[in-house]
């Protein structure tokens, strides 16, 4: 599973959907209200274009914010696990605080509640001791927090190299693709 909720990260989100993609990953996606308008700002196109285009390319079931009765509500809906990128810090609040309100939160309680891989890619800075505590909360919980740091010592180009690597690294941190394939992608 993919949640987009509000914060910055547009490029990071597209770039993830597509290696997952690469990898034969069906995906169900779920975006939040102001992951919708973060997104249209910051790439003027609108998230269900996005989502058109990934569905394009393979499978790709895209679940309204509001719908709690959709299958990734539940726990007895299978999923690898679930990578929430980016991850407003009201989101990393909302899911550490079990007060959810929308179907991405509820997607992510279910994922640490079945003991899946959650990966939370927040985006704030700086972080307040709110966020920090929040956050060790969910790691607590068994989330992964991967924050979209990047790995100068790659000697990224672009930011194209930088987004790539951050992606590569989010699936690496989902267990999508194994460290030695990591490894060597970030080495070319």
């Amino acid at each position: 599973m993919v949640g987009v909720s509000g914060a910055s990260g547009a490029v990071l989100t597209d770039a993830t959907v597509r290696a997952l993609q690469a990898q034969g990953v069906p995906l169900d996606v779920v975006c939040s209200y102001y992951g919708q308008l973060m997104w249209r700002q910051e790439t003027d196109e609108r998230f269900r274009d996005a989502a058109a285009r990934w569905a394009e390319r393979g499978p790709v079931t895209v679940h309204r914010p509001e719908d709690a009765a959709a299958p990734i509500a539940s726990g007895s809906y299978a999923t690898r696990g679930m990578v929430i990128v980016p991850c407003s810090m009201a989101t990393v609040g909302a899911i550490a605080s079990g007060a959810g309100q929308n179907l991405l939160h509820r997607a992510a309680d279910v994922t640490l509640k079945e003991t899946r891989r959650l990966v939370v890619v927040p985006r704030e800075t700086p972080l307040s001791l709110i966020h920090l505590r929040n956050l060790t909360t969910l790691a607590e919980a068994g989330a992964t927090i991967v924050p979209p740091d990047p790995a100068f010592y790659l000697r990224p180009d672009s930011v194209d190299a930088i987004v790539e690597a951050l992606a590569e690294r989010i699936l690496y941190a989902l267990r999508v693709v194994p460290a030695v394939d990591q490894a060597h992608a970030w080495a070319t």
